[in-house]
């Protein structure tokens, strides 16, 4: 494994029970990069950042993190990697019965023995990367949206780890606060030296800030390249995609039998 690439994805199939997620996917993300992942909704985008972290094993294949077989790791060695990872859910998933501070607290009070002065200067810097240090007291209820998603980003860097990764990050954002989040998820993997594996659908904002692009469609990788790359692609499913056509390869009406068959009359009725 290259010394340049953090996490490498051989060959990595997935199925739950009977049903094919994933087929045969090869993947690179190299250190210090940001690299997106795109597709439609259940393409099986999220389920590649569950086996990156270990929450399900692939049925086939193979997958690296730092030079790790992560299927392969043994309880204690899987938790001393997830301490390395830091994970943005989608929309936020704050625990909604603690503050502002706390939250991002949480992940040094559990994974660390630092004492409560190191840890309240701590929290109180990632609060102030992504400009809620003024917030510390509240309590997730009393945050915008846009807010609440930022508290979740200072959590995913509360310890400083190698690898983030961020799952629909935009999700039912206003225009400005995707803008400001996609800023931050920029800054920070540069200003961290981290490596950033980000999952959206939201594309002119993915493009923006990715150093490289992966296209999944129906378990597989369909296109990738740089933005550049894939904002000039000819393939009509990524320019279907990326130009939010309705008409392309990726249909809007679930497959079905002629609607005169179905219809009234075709059954003959009345």
């Amino acid at each position: 494994m290259s010394a340049e690439c953090l996490v490498r994805i051989t060959g990595v199939s997935f199925a739950y029970d009977d049903r094919p997620i994933l087929g045969g996917i090869d993947m690179e993300i190299p250190r210090g990069k940001l690299v997106a992942i795109m597709g439609n909704s259940g393409c099986g985008k999220t389920t590649l950042l569950r086996l990156i972290g270990g929450q399900l094993k692939p049925t086939g294949g193979e997958l690296l993190v730092d030079g790790q077989s992560v299927p392969r790791m043994t309880h204690d060695e899987l938790y001393a990697m997830r301490r390395r990872m830091g994970m943005l859910f989608q929309f936020g998933a704050l625990f909604t019965d603690i503050s502002v501070f706390d939250n991002v607290a949480y992940l040094m009070r559990e994974h660390t023995d630092l004492p409560e002065e190191m840890i309240r200067d701590m929290v109180l810097m990632k609060l102030n990367a992504v400009g809620l240090r003024g917030a510390h007291r509240l309590m997730p209820a009393e945050l915008s949206g846009g807010m609440a998603r930022r508290v979740a980003l200072a959590r995913a860097i509360a310890l400083d780890p190698m690898l983030i990764m961020y799952d629909e990050p935009f999700a039912g954002l206003d225009p400005i606060s995707m803008g400001v989040i996609g800023q931050l998820i920029r800054k920070l993997n540069d200003a961290l030296g981290a490596t950033t594996l980000l999952v959206t659908h939201d594309v002119q904002e993915a493009l923006l800030i990715a150093d490289y692009v992966y296209f999944v469609s129906d378990g597989q990788i369909v296109a990738q390249g740089t933005p550049e790359d894939i904002r000039a692609s000819t393939d009509p499913f990524v320019h279907q995609f990326v130009f939010g056509e309705a008409d392309g390869p990726v249909h809007f009406h679930y497959p079905a039998v002629p609607f005169e068959e179905e219809s009234m009359s075709g059954m003959g009725h009345a």
